[in-house]
């Protein structure tokens, strides 16, 4: 069976493909800013974010792997280079040298996870349009990983930091 007969269209899996290397570039920039992060950390919190920090990078190359494999069962080409990533991404990375303080990075990965689920909000809406629901599933299993971890990311932060994140948050809800 070609990958023509798999029962979506072309353009739709074109479209999904596409969708689906933004969602691979802004997870594997949350993968080097969290693997960053759990080499840079310092202060007291060093202890719980260092081990939380290895944890969710771990977690974080598991769906880089799912989401590369997902494009390609579509018949397309996973990016797979800095420069794809860079320029495809929702997520900025960090300036070069800068080392932000243990409660910032925490602040910065909340904001990047809750990126990451508003956009593939958009793409499980995508899939669904196309008649993928492989896509829809795997995409709703990763939402529900970023959403998790922005969860627990929030629990470091004190109750006025987490509410105006939340607040800066929002405005980042109509990510393309």
């Amino acid at each position: 069976m070609s990958v023509q007969d798999m029962g979506l269209k072309s353009a739709d899996r074109k479209r999904v493909a596409q969708g689906l290397t933004r969602a691979l570039a802004s997870t594997y920039m949350v993968y080097v800013k969290t693997h960053n992060y759990h080499w840079n950390v310092t202060g007291p919190l060093f202890q719980p974010l260092h081990g939380l920090f290895e944890d969710q990078y771990k977690m974080l190359a598991e769906a880089i792997d799912e989401i590369a494999e997902r494009i390609r069962s579509l018949g397309y080409r996973a990016p797979g280079t800095m420069h794809e990533f860079l320029k495809l991404s929702h997520i900025r990375e960090d300036e070069p040298d800068a080392v932000p303080e243990a409660e910032d990075m925490v602040m910065n990965l909340q904001q990047d996870h809750e990126t990451i689920t508003a956009a593939g909000r958009k793409l499980i809406h995508m899939a669904d349009e196309a008649g993928d629901d492989a896509t829809s599933d795997l995409v709703t299993k990763q939402i529900e990983f970023h959403e998790k971890t922005a969860w627990m990311l929030r629990s470091f932060l004190t109750p006025a930091e987490s509410v105006n994140s939340a607040m800066k948050n929002q405005s980042l809800q109509n990510v393309n």
